[in-house]
C-alpha cells in the first residue's frame, strides 16, 4: 500500500518550512535544531517529497524549499534511508519530473542528480532509460523537466557516464541529444547542447565518434535567435578549440569571424563566452598560423561596456617556500584568481575584463607585432576628452604591459608621468584604473632613477590610499602592495612617510578595504624585512594595530560562532545562503605573519596583549583550507619570533598539525610541515613525545609520486630537523626516506634550514649507519650540493664519508666511486679528500 502522510505531521512540516524562510537568525537556529530532531524519524523525508510533488496548492517557494532540505538530507544521510523511503522518493521524482512549474521541475532535477551521485546511478538502472524516453513526450513540461535532470546528471557524473561501470550509456545518449539540436523550443535546444558540452573536455568516446555531426549541428545553430543557445554554441566551440582543434582548423577563418561578431552580441553573456574564445585560442601552440594576418582583430574590444573595473590584486594565502639556486623564492601554487564577493561587481568577470584579458594573452603571443596595430588607437584613447574612453585606454595600456613591454619601454618615459597625472583625475574610475595600470609597469619604474618616476608615483599612490572613494582606496592599496614587492629595500628611505599614510588609513578605512590595507602592510613588512625593526617605526605601527585588535575583541567572541552559524546555513541551503566571507581571517593571519617576520621579537607586545593563540587554534581547525594554510604559516612565524607564547599550546597544536599532513591540500600540507620543523628546532629533545604523531605521514609524503617540489623540500627539511632533535625516534626509518630526502634537497641554496636538516641526517646516520648503505651515492651527491657548509657541518660530512670509505676498504671504494658523475667525483675529492 502506498505511503500516506499523517495530517498533523504534515502541518508540522509545513509550519517548519514557513519558519525557515524568516531572515531572523534566532528563528533560523531553532529551525536547524528542529530539523535535526525530525531527521531521527525515518519517514520525515517522505513528508518532504510529498510537499514537493503532491501539495500543488502550496506556494512554490515552500514546495521547492522542502525539496532542497530533502536534497541536503540525501547528501548527508542517504545511506541510512530505509529502502521503502528511498524507493518512494525515487518514484515520486520520476512521476513528477513534468510538473507544470519550472521551479518545481528544476528542484526535482536537483534532487534526482543528488541521489544519483550517492552511488545510485549503478543501483537505479531505470533512471537514465526513463529520462531518455521521456524526452520524446508530446508534453513540453515532461520533455523539459527530463532534459533539465539529464543536464544536471551530465554535469555531476560525466566521468561515470563515460565508463564501463554503467555499460557506456553515452553511446545511446549522445546521438539522442544531437537529434534535439533541431527542436522547436529554444529551451530544449539549449539543454541538448549543454548536455553534450559536458563531454567535450573529457573527450568521451561516444562524442568523438559523432564529432563531425556535433560540429555541423553547432554551425547550424550559430545564428539562433535565442541568446542561451548562442551562448552554449560559443561555449562548445571554445572547448572544442582545446580538445579538437584539428577538426576546427578547416573552418577557422569563419569561426574567427563568427566569434568577432558574437564578441559584440547584444546579450552580454553571449559576448562574454565568445570573448573567452580569444583567451583559449591564444593558448594553442599553432595560434600564430591559425590567425594569420588577423593580428589587429581585438581593437574594437577596447570599448568599455560600463563603469566597471579590472580586478585589483587579490590576497594570496601565504605558502612557505625555500630559496633555490639561481632564482628567488617560488610563488605558492595558489592562483590569485579567486573572486571577491562585493556588491559593486568590482571583481565580477565581465566582458570588459575578459576583453582586457584577451588583449593580455594576445600581447603575450604576438609580443611586439601587436604594438603597431594598437598604438594609433591607444594614442586616441589615452588623450580622449571623454573620460569613459580615456579610462578604457588606460585599461588597454595595463593589459598589454607584460606582452609588449620590450617595445613599450620607448614610450614609458612619456606615458608614466601621464598616468601619474591620471591618479589625480576628477573621475574616481580613471583614478582607480590608473592605479592598476601603473602597478603593471612597477618593474620598469623601479629600474629607473627614483626622482622622475618612483618618488612621484609613490607620493601620488599614497595620496590615493587616502582617497575619498572606496574603490580608489582599494586599487591604490593593491597597486602599492605590488610596488612594494618590486621595490623591496628601495623603499627604506621613505619608510617613515609610507607608515604615516598606512597608519592614517587605519582610521579611515571600512571593513573590506581594511583587508587590502593589512595586505599592503604585510607586504611592506615582507619587502623591507629587518629594516622595519626600528624603534620609531615600531612606535608608529604597533599602537594602531593593537587598538584595532582591541576593537575587534568583543566582536571576536561572537565572530567565530557567527561564522559557524553562517557556515551551517550555507551547507544546509547553499542555494539560499552564501558561504561566509573568511577573507578577513586569512588576511589578518597573514598580516601577523608579515609582522612577525619583519619585527621579530618585537611582535611579542602584540601577542601578549591579545588572545591570538586561541584564535590560531580555532583557525587551524577551520573548514576552509586557505584559513588553515595561513594559520600554519603564522604559527611557524610566531614559533621563530616568540616561542615563549607558543610553547604552552604545543600539546594541543601538534595533533592538529599531524591531521593536516594531507597532500590533497598542497599548500595547507606544506605550511603545516614547515611549522612542525620550526617547532622541532625550538622544542629540542622535548619534541620526543610528538614525533610519532607526524613522522609516518611525512615519510609517506616524501615518497609520493608527483608531489610538488616545494612540498618535497619542506618535508625533507622537517624530517631532518626532527631527526636532529630526536635521532633515536627517526633514525630507524632512514632506509624509507634517505633517497628522496637527498634528491629533494640537492638544489636548495645553502641556508639555515638546509643546515639544520643536514645536521639531522648526519646525527641519524651516526645512530643507524646501516640505514644509508643502499643509497649512499645519493647522500654523497647531496653533500656535494653544499657550496660553503659551516666548519663543524663540513667535519660531520668528512667523518661520514671517510668512515664509509674505511669500512668498505680502498678497493671497494674505488669500485663504488667509479659510478660517480665526473663533477661529483671532483667535488668530493677537492672538498673532502675522498
Amino acid at each position: 500500500m502506498e505511503w500516506q502522510p499523517d495530517e498533523q505531521g504534515l502541518q508540522q512540516v509545513l509550519h517548519l518550512l514557513k519558519d525557515s524562510q524568516s531572515p531572523n537568525t534566532a528563528a533560523q537556529r531553532a529551525v536547524q535544531q528542529k530539523l535535526e530532531q525530525l531527521n531521527q524519524f525515518p519517514d520525515f523525508n517522505n513528508y518532504l517529497i510529498f510537499v514537493l510533488t503532491r501539495l500543488k496548492t502550496e506556494d512554490e517557494p515552500t514546495r521547492s524549499l522542502s525539496g532542497l532540505i530533502l536534497k541536503n538530507n540525501v547528501k548527508v544521510h542517504y545511506q541510512n534511508f530505509p529502502p521503502a523511503v528511498a524507493h518512494f522518493i525515487k518514484q515520486e521524482c520520476l512521476n513528477n519530473i513534468g510538473d507544470p512549474s519550472p521551479l518545481i521541475r528544476a528542484t526535482i532535477g536537483i534532487l534526482i542528480t543528488t541521489i544519483s551521485t550517492k552511488g545510485e546511478l549503478q543501483t537505479w538502472p531505470e533512471l537514465l532509460p526513463h529520462l531518455c524516453n521521456m524526452l520524446d513526450s508530446e508534453d513540453y513540461n515532461i520533455c523539459e523537466g527530463s532534459f533539465g535532470a539529464l543536464q544536471k546528471i551530465c554535469e555531476d557524473s560525466s566521468e561515470l557516464l563515460d565508463s564501463d561501470a554503467l555499460n557506456r550509456p553515452l553511446n545511446i545518449m549522445i546521438p539522442k541529444f544531437l537529434q534535439f539540436f533541431k527542436h522547436c523550443s529554444p529551451k530544449i535546444r539549449s539543454h541538448a547542447i549543454a548536455c553534450v558540452n559536458q563531454f567535450i573536455i573529457g573527450r568521451a568516446q561516444a562524442l568523438m565518434d559523432n564529432i563531425d555531426t556535433f560540429i555541423e549541428s553547432l554551425f547550424a545553430l550559430a545564428a539562433d535567435e535565442d541568446s542561451e543557445v548562442r551562448k552554449n554554441v560559443c561555449r562548445a566551440l571554445v572547448m572544442l578549440l582545446e580538445v579538437r582543434v584539428d577538426r576546427l582548423i578547416p573552418h577557422m577563418r569563419s569561426i574567427v569571424e563568427y566569434m568577432l561578431q558574437r564578441s559584440q552580441d547584444p546579450d552580454e553573456n553571449v559576448a562574454l563566452e565568445a570573448c573567452e574564445f580569444w583567451l583559449t585560442l591564444a593558448e594553442q601552440p599553432i595560434y600564430g598560423q591559425i590567425i594569420g594576418a588577423k593580428g589587429d582583430v581585438e581593437e574594437d574590444e577596447a570599448v568599455p561596456d560600463n563603469e566597471q573595473d579590472i580586478k585589483p590584486r587579490f590576497h594570496k594565502s601565504r605558502t612557505v617556500t625555500l630559496r633555490h639556486e639561481g632564482n628567488e623564492a617560488e610563488e605558492g601554487e595558489e592562483s590569485d584568481e579567486d573572486d571577491d564577493d562585493d556588491d559593486d561587481s568590482l571583481s565580477d568577470w565581465n566582458l570588459r575584463k575578459c576583453s582586457a584579458a584577451a588583449l593580455d594573452v594576445l600581447a603575450n603571443v604576438f609580443r611586439d607585432e601587436l604594438l603597431p596595430h594598437l598604438l594609433p588607437v591607444l594614442k586616441e584613447l589615452l588623450f580622449h576628452p571623454d573620460w569613459v574612453v580615456k579610462e578604457s585606454g588606460i585599461l588597454v595600456l595595463g593589459a598589454i604591459a607584460e606582452g609588449c613591454m620590450q617595445d613599450m619601454v620607448l614610450y614609458l618615459p612619456e606615458l608614466i608621468p601621464h598616468l601619474i597625472q591620471c591618479l589625480c583625475d576628477k573621475k574616481a574610475l580613471v583614478r582607480s584604473i590608473a592605479c592598476w595600470t601603473l602597478s603593471r609597469y612597477a618593474h620598469w619604474v623601479v629600474s629607473q632613477p627614483p626622482d622622475p618616476y618612483l618618488k612621484p608615483l609613490m607620493t601620488e599612490l599614497l595620496k590615493r590610499i587616502l582617497d575619498s572613494n572606496k574603490r580608489v582606496q582599494e586599487a591604490a592599496c593593491s597597486a602599492f602592495a605590488t610596488l612594494e614587492e618590486e621595490a623591496c629595500t628601495e623603499l627604506v628611505p621613505y619608510l617613515s612617510f609610507i607608515l604615516d599614510t598606512l597608519v592614517f588609513a587605519f582610521s579611515k578605512y571600512q571593513h573590506k578595504n581594511l583587508l587590502i590595507l593589512y595586505d599592503a602592510i604585510g607586504t611592506l613588512a615582507d619587502s623591507v624585512g629587518h629594516h622595519l625593526n626600528q624603534p620609531e617605526y615600531i612606535q608608529k605601527l604597533m599602537p594602531p594595530l593593537i587598538q584595532k585588535w582591541n576593537e575587534l575583541k568583543d566582536e571576536d567572541k561572537d565572530l567565530f560562532p557567527l561564522l559557524e552559524v553562517k557556515y551551517a546555513m550555507y551547507t544546509q541551503h547553499p542555494d539560499q545562503y552564501e558561504a561566509p566571507d573568511k577573507d578577513f581571517m586569512i588576511v589578518a593571519l597573514d598580516l601577523l605573519s608579515g609582522l612577525a617576520e619583519g619585527l621579530g621579537a618585537h611582535v611579542e607586545q602584540l601577542v601578549t596583549r591579545s588572545n591570538i593563540m586561541t584564535l590560531i587554534f580555532q583557525c587551524m581547525q577551520d573548514t576552509m583550507p586557505e584559513v588553515r594554510q595561513s594559520s600554519f604559516a603564522l604559527l611557524g612565524d610566531l614559533t621563530k619570533a616568540c616561542f615563549l607564547h607558543v610553547k604552552p599550546c604545543i600539546a594541543e597544536f601538534l595533533p592538529v598539525l599531524g591531521l593536516n599532513l594531507n597532500p590533497e591540500f598542497i599548500s595547507v600540507c606544506n605550511n603545516a610541515t614547515w611549522a612542525i620543523g620550526e617547532i622541532a628546532i625550538q622544542m629540542g629533545t622535548e619534541m620526543q613525545p610528538f614525533v610519532a604523531l607526524v613522522l609516518n605521514n611525512l615519510v609517506e609524503i616524501i615518497n609520493r609520486p608527483n608531489t610538488p617540489k616545494t612540498l618535497l623540500e619542506n618535508t625533507a627539511i622537517t624530517i631532518g630537523r626532527l631527526g636532529y632533535v630526536c635521532p633515536q625516534e627517526v633514525a630507524p626509518m632512514l632506509p624509507q626516506f634517505i633517497r628522496p630526502w637527498c634528491t629533494s634537497l640537492r638544489n636548495i641554496r645553502d641556508n639555515e634550514e638546509k643546515d639544520s636538516a643536514f645536521r639531522g641526517i648526519c646525527v641519524m646516520i651516526g645512530v643507524n649507519p646501516g640505514g644509508v648503505v643502499q643509497d649512499f651515492i645519493f647522500f654523497c651527491d647531496a653533500v656535494a650540493s653544499w657550496v660553503n657548509p659551516k666548519d663543524d657541518l663540513r667535519d660531520m660530512f668528512y667523518k661520514i664519508l671517510h668512515g664509509f670509505k674505511d669500512q668498505v676498504g680502498e678497493d671497494n671504494w674505488q669500485q663504488f666511486s667509479e659510478q660517480f658523475p665526473p663533477l661529483l667525483k671532483e667535488r668530493l675529492s677537492a672538498c673532502y679528500g675522498v
